[in-house]
């Protein structure tokens, strides 16, 4: 995987721009749409980073704006790369959504999970168990499907440029049983490798620390190298997950993450702890 910008990155900070740029020249959304003949829902669409612009609309919006020709061809250049399609682009069927174009271009990922090992430091033993169970109705081949595009995705850890990655896991991770107890311990020496990498770290918060700030659902906080891509928080439900992008919402969990850090056990003693509940699956 040949990691750079990604489209959705660029489409998120286009909309940024183009919702700042309209705000400056002191337009509201239904001026503009009137201006440029189109409806203020596509407008709206455009600023929150939903749907697609093309290069056309752009020139067209930043006219408007009284935008001067080299920020113009700037913006315009920007939303030919948005348009671009990722690799996940070949497994539209599985990522929905705008979540993992945002992942592959972060800088670090923060994530706790409460109840299974984080997707990218699945095995596949792992990976084939947890998508048989929560979709009991899946052909084989959608189930060989998901996997492949879940392994394609875990390159971003191998990369030569990987993003900071720490993952801070309940107890209750290492003794749910997934697969059986051969999958289960290779799931669990595959996170002891992991976390000898310089760019991972785990953490597991003992039962003993009883309740604390992850109880309520997983959650991982993407930041990214530049600063016109603020930090973002994805919270992951049953069946959808939501992007929470506030400054507030994003502080509020960076917060919720710091806590978790400090009632975990260290690193060292989380390998440890990791090691010794696969030695108890031999």
């Amino acid at each position: 995987m040949v990691r750079g910008p990604s489209p959705t990155v660029r489409r998120r900070r286009l909309a940024a721009e183009l919702r700042r740029l309209r705000e400056t020249a002191e337009l509201t959304i239904d001026e503009v749409g009137e201006k440029l003949e189109c409806s203020a829902s596509k407008i709206s669409r455009i600023e929150t980073g939903h749907v697609g612009v093309t290069p056309r609309d752009v020139r067209d919006m930043l006219e408007v704006y009284g935008i001067e020709d080299d920020e113009r061809e700037a913006l315009v250049q920007l939303a030919r790369e948005a348009r671009k399609k990722g690799w996940w682009h070949a497994y539209s069927e599985v990522f929905t959504g705008s979540f993992v174009g945002l992942e592959s271009d972060a800088s670090t990922l923060h994530t706790h999970q409460a109840l299974l090992v984080p997707g990218l430091l699945q095995t596949e033993g792992y990976i084939r168990a947890v998508i048989r169970a929560t979709r009991p109705d899946a052909a084989e081949a959608e189930v060989e499907r998901r996997v492949t595009a879940r392994l394609t995705r875990q390159k971003l850890l191998t990369d030569t440029h990987p993003p900071e990655y720490w993952a801070v896991l309940d107890e209750a991770v290492l003794h749910r049983t997934v697969g059986g107890r051969d999958v289960m311990r290779a799931q669990l020496e595959n996170l002891v490798s992991l976390a000898a990498l310089p760019h991972v770290t785990l953490q597991v918060v003992p039962f003993e620390a009883g309740a604390h700030a992850g109880m309520d659902s997983p959650f991982l906080i993407l930041g990214f190298p530049e600063q016109a891509d603020p930090d973002v928080v994805y919270v992951e439900y049953t069946t959808t997950g939501v992007y929470l992008e506030q400054p507030s919402d994003v502080r509020r969990y960076t917060l919720m993450f710091d806590h978790l850090r400090a009632a975990a056990l260290k690193p060292d003693d989380t390998v440890v702890m990791v090691e010794q509940a696969a030695g108890r699956l031999v």
